[in-house]
Formats: C-alpha cells, sequence, structure tokens
C-alpha cells in the first residue's frame, strides 16, 4: 500500500489569492453601473435593476456579492449602502473615490503580464496615470485628500513644535492642493504656495477658490527637477511627490535652500520597500504595474531620510504611519 502524503502547509491562501480578482471586478461594476448612488435608502433588486436597466436576476447577484464583501447591507430583502460605500461610492460626495478606483486598476498592464515579464517593458518606457499628475488625475485625487488623507497630514504637521511660528509653507508636487489648504487653514496666520506643473497648478487654484482661501493661498506652476521652487519657506511639505525626482540629492538640496533657517522639511512617502525590495506587499503591488512597464517609482526604506541627511539637515527624525494606501514613511528634517 503507498503511504499517504503528510502535508504541514494549507493552501488557502492560493485559492484567497484566486478569489481575490472577484471582489475588485464586484466594485468596479458597481461603480460602472452607479449601483452605490441607488442605494443611499433600502431597495429591492427588482427596483435597483429597473432604475438602471439591467437584468433583473443578475442584479440580484451582483448585490448579493456587493453585501457579500461588505460594500452593501441586505435585510427583508432590501439592499442598502454600508458606511464605507455611502461615504466613498456615491456620486457628488467630496469623498468619492469611484473614479480613482477605475483609474487605479490598469487591467491592460495585468492582462500583459505575461508577455512584458518574458520580453521586457516596451523600447519606449510607458508612463503611469500618475507621471506628471495630470489635471485629470488631480481632479480625482482631490477626492482621496477630501477622504482623509489631507486630515492625517494636517493634524501631524499642526503638532510640530514650530507650527505656532511658521509664516509660509511650500506643498511641494501639491496636486489639488486639499493638504496644502487644510495645513493652512489650521494656522492662524500662515500663508501658503502650492507647486506643481502647470496644468495641475490650475486644479488647485480652483479649490483655492473653492475653499475661499485666495487671501492666504498662491500657486505656482513649474517642473521642481529644473524650475525654481521659491524660497523663503518656514515648512516644506512634500507628499508623495519625490519619486518623479531625477536625482533626489539635487531636489532634496533646493528644498533646502529655499528654508529659512530653522525651517523644517517633512516628507510624506508611500513607496519605501524592505527586505530586499519584496515588502510591503501592498507598495510590492502597487507599484508594480508601473516598474513592469519601466518606470519604478518605488524607494528603498529610507533613501528619502539619507539624503536629508547627505544634504546637511541638521536633524532627521522618521516613523512608518499605517494609512489607507498602506505604510508610509514619515521623515521630518530639520535646517
Amino acid at each position: 500500500m503507498k503511504e499517504m502524503i503528510e502535508v504541514d502547509v494549507s493552501y488557502g491562501d492560493l485559492i484567497k489569492m484566486i478569489v481575490a480578482p472577484i471582489r475588485s471586478k464586484l466594485l468596479l461594476t458597481g461603480i460602472k453601473l452607479k449601483v452605490f448612488n441607488q442605494l443611499s435608502e433600502p431597495k429591492s433588486a427588482d427596483a435597483v435593476a429597473k432604475t438602471i436597466d439591467t437584468h433583473p436576476r443578475n442584479t440580484r447577484l451582483l448585490l448579493d456579492g456587493l453585501t457579500a464583501i461588505n460594500l452593501l447591507q441586505k435585510k427583508n430583502g432590501l439592499y442598502r449602502n454600508s458606511r464605507i460605500a455611502q461615504v466613498f461610492l456615491v456620486e457628488g460626495k467630496p469623498t468619492y473615490l469611484g473614479d480613482l478606483c477605475s483609474k487605479i486598476r490598469d487591467d491592460s498592464v495585468l492582462e500583459n503580464m505575461l508577455p512584458l515579464v518574458r520580453e521586457g517593458p516596451p523600447l519606449m518606457p510607458q508612463t503611469s496615470f500618475s507621471e506628471g499628475f495630470s489635471a485629470q488625475y488631480a481632479e480625482i485625487w482631490a477626492g482621496t485628500e477630501r477622504a482623509g488623507d489631507a486630515q492625517l497630514v494636517a493634524n501631524i504637521v499642526s503638532e510640530l513644535p514650530e507650527f505656532p511660528s511658521f509664516q509660509k509653507m511650500l506643498d511641494l508636487g501639491g496636486g489639488p492642493g486639499i493638504i496644502g489648504i487644510s495645513i493652512v487653514a489650521s494656522h492662524p496666520r500662515m500663508k501658503g504656495v502650492i507647486f506643481d506643473l502647470p496644468p495641475v497648478a490650475i486644479v488647485a487654484e480652483d479649490f483655492i477658490r473653492k475653499y475661499k482661501m485666495e487671501d492666504r493661498m498662491q500657486i505656482l506652476g513649474g517642473d521642481f527637477n529644473c524650475d525654481s521652487i521659491g524660497e523663503g519657506y518656514d515648512l516644506v511639505l512634500a507628499c508623495s511627490c519625490l519619486q518623479f525626482a531625477k536625482e533626489i540629492d539635487s531636489i532634496v538640496k533646493k528644498i533646502h535652500d529655499s528654508l529659512n533657517p530653522g525651517g523644517v522639511f517633512t516628507s510624506f512617502f508611500g513607496f519605501g520597500l524592505t527586505r530586499e525590495r519584496t515588502k510591503p506587499e501592498f507598495v510590492v503591488l502597487n507599484t508594480l504595474a508601473t516598474a513592469l512597464l519601466g518606470q519604478d517609482i518605488g524607494f528603498d526604506q529610507g533613501f528619502i531620510a539619507d539624503s536629508m541627511i547627505r544634504i546637511g539637515f541638521r536633524s532627521v527624525h522618521s516613523r512608518t504611519l499605517d494609512t489607507p494606501w498602506g505604510p508610509w514613511e514619515l521623515d521630518i528634517a530639520r535646517k
């Protein structure tokens, strides 16, 4: 009789990996069909299907799937949004993230992973959606900043011991500017400058008007790799933009020179890699598509802090933050 094989490891994680794409497909289908717009109040599957013009039975199956992954709740045959769906997936809300969820899932790269691994990236490396932070994505990214990112960063910055004395800050690569606006709004006197590529700076200017901060905020358009970023700052903030630095020491020196004596450079960076660039899992997976296309935006953990030290900041303090985007490195340097 042949002996039975003894197995000391479970294959459960493999099954979870295979099932995982179904979760994202359910979410993206719900967004595309605007299901969540219909379910701020309880409704039946038939009522939803009639409104969005879909097949009644398969609509019910979709809604059951969305309930299984906790985006909907179901009671007595009626569906309604869960808290996370109501806050982030209903169009028209300032915290709407449906467009972002649809954009960051790059199926074209995932579907072509095999040839990309076999043959390498295109001869002319393709850019990711984040390169240059186009005006379109600046608009979309505003949702994440209003959905908690701005609050997180503003709370940390406002706890700096130097914060009450700040007079002028720079939000470098500030995108839509919600984070910079939030920091300035939490200070009684400080004024701010949002720096980004010209098309993005125009988007930030629009948000400055919406928040009625014209008297305290201004924009500066340019490429921080080659253009002046201004001077006389007490605080420079760089929030997940330094991955686009062509030469990190050059940019960090430019920031150092722009600060007043005693000024603070605060960097929030979500692409720090550890364990020979295999962890954190979220960072590796989140940057994989762009890396396969020839644009690697991940840095080894501590890369920015090391540059701060090389450039001559008198002190550098670092810690890791838990965010919806995975672990962020927070580096605070003082001139």
